[in-house]
């Protein structure tokens, strides 16, 4: 089900807790949520549809990219860009690295490892930073 975007500054910098099973529901809410505004955006946190969990979807390959529960366990060569987000108004100056390494697991729960450079890097860091109530 596709839901509204929050803008809260307040809600958006707290930090989510990890996704279980259980929260699967929202998972799909979210797929539905950026599928809907794919034409406008790249990615999308939990916390952007109103719910304090750690998942991210993203396109990759042309097909959304699920990460629940992602943490980035190393990242190099940083740069500097400016990004805009849906829930926030205009574009902000930000520190990005051209590669990650991001442990995360998949929709059924298995345990994966990626490495993801240039946009897609971005991306995920952009998402992550939602999860962790960071915003640029």
């Amino acid at each position: 089900m596709e839901k509204k975007i929050v803008r809260d500054t307040f809600f958006l910098a707290r930090k989510a807790k990890e996704t279980t099973p259980q929260d699967l529901d929202d998972v799909r809410d979210l797929i539905d949520t950026f599928q809907a505004n794919r034409y406008r955006c790249v990615g999308m946190a939990a916390n952007m549809i109103g719910v304090q969990k750690r998942f991210i979807v993203f396109e990759l390959g042309g097909m959304p990219m699920i990460m629940i529960n992602p943490h980035i366990v190393s990242k190099k060569d940083p740069y500097e860009t400016e990004e805009g987000c849906l829930s926030l108004s205009g574009v902000r100056k930000t520190t990005r690295y051209k590669t990650v390494t991001v442990r995360y697991q998949d929709i059924s729960f298995q345990e994966h490892t990626g490495t993801f450079t240039g946009v897609t890097a971005q991306i995920i860091q952009h998402e992550t930073d939602h999860c962790d109530g960071i915003i640029i």
